[in-house]
């Protein structure tokens, strides 16, 4: 009797996360009281993490912590609303609505989306945010907001 030879996978590993257990982590990350607690989903990051959003670019997770701690002080009340995830392969999606309030300015609703991308070990290795950084918050400056986006219309489109 003759078997069939074990197929071996060299297929990437998702067991350790996915879109669904992604979108459960960020969301307790972000909805904890008003300031966000990175504790329980640092150990998913890779030593080495790659992160780059649209002010900064950060290699390795001393930095990266340390960028988690500025965003806790610098806000009084941060909260994330996951719309949407979507994973292919290694890389997972996800559209995002943050809505922070800095210590002396009303809450802004940023949107936004951030790709993370994952080892064969099944942690995060690199992670780009997407987000208007600027339209979001100017659009909750009255006078501000109607210039900003003249402006915007006038030079990009």
């Amino acid at each position: 009797m003759s078997e069939k030879p074990i197929e071996q996978k060299t297929q990437f590993n998702n067991d350790f996360l996915n879109s669904e257990s992604i979108k459960e982590l960020w969301s307790k990350t972000y909805n904890t009281e008003g300031k966000p607690d990175w504790s329980h989903i640092l150990p998913y990051y890779h030593k080495d993490i790659y992160f780059r959003d649209s002010i900064q670019e950060l290699r390795g997770m001393e930095e990266f912590k340390a960028m988690t701690e500025r965003l806790t002080d610098r806000s009084n009340d941060l909260k994330m609303y996951i719309v949407r995830t979507a994973q292919k392969d290694k890389d997972i999606f996800i559209e995002w609505e943050m809505t922070i309030k800095f210590k002396k300015n009303p809450s802004s609703v940023l949107y936004g989306s951030s790709r993370v991308t994952l080892n064969e070990e099944g942690r995060i290795v690199e992670q780009r945010d997407y987000y208007d950084l600027w339209g979001d918050i100017f659009d909750n400056i009255p006078r501000v907001r109607k210039a900003y986006r003249r402006f915007m219309r006038r030079k990009f489109g």
